[in-house]
């Protein structure tokens, strides 16, 4: 065998780990971690954090204020779900973003998010309410 092809076979060797590698990530491994990110628009959006090729989340869902509903006036709802038909992935602008964080695993929205079976709004139980809901809510005036 010659060195040529020596070299050929190692490469085509590395190249198929690389590429069986590439698709056990996809498919089987590495589950990505859940964030919550607050956008200078007052929205607060869950999902997994991507930062190629743009920054962008993907298994996104946000809170929904329901005003008329004061015994659970939020409810988390799946993006893709609204009625404008939006795919499951949002785009971000580093400049929109007020703050982001990693959710911890046995989060109370992760594991809302994890045992949904259904893509309709649902509420929030009352112990997994926000606390400070004033802090979410977009600046309003008002008279006095």
């Amino acid at each position: 065998m010659s060195k040529f092809n020596k070299i050929l076979l190692a490469l085509v060797v590395i190249l198929l780990i690389a590429l069986a590698a590439v698709i056990y990530w996809q498919k089987v491994g590495f589950e990505k971690p859940y964030w919550a990110v607050y956008l200078n628009t007052g929205d607060l959006y869950f999902g997994k954090l991507n930062y190629f090729p743009k920054l962008s989340l993907s298994d996104v869902w946000f809170i929904q204020r329901d005003p008329q509903d004061s015994s659970n006036p939020l409810s988390l709802v799946k993006f893709e779900q609204v009625f404008w038909g939006p795919e499951n992935k949002i785009y971000l602008c580093d400049k929109n973003i007020i703050w982001k964080t990693r959710l911890k695993k046995d989060s109370p929205v992760i594991q809302f998010i994890k045992n949904s079976e259904t893509a309709q709004p649902s509420p929030l139980p009352q112990n997994q309410q926000f606390q400070n809901q004033e802090s979410m809510e977009r600046p309003t005036t008002t008279s006095q």
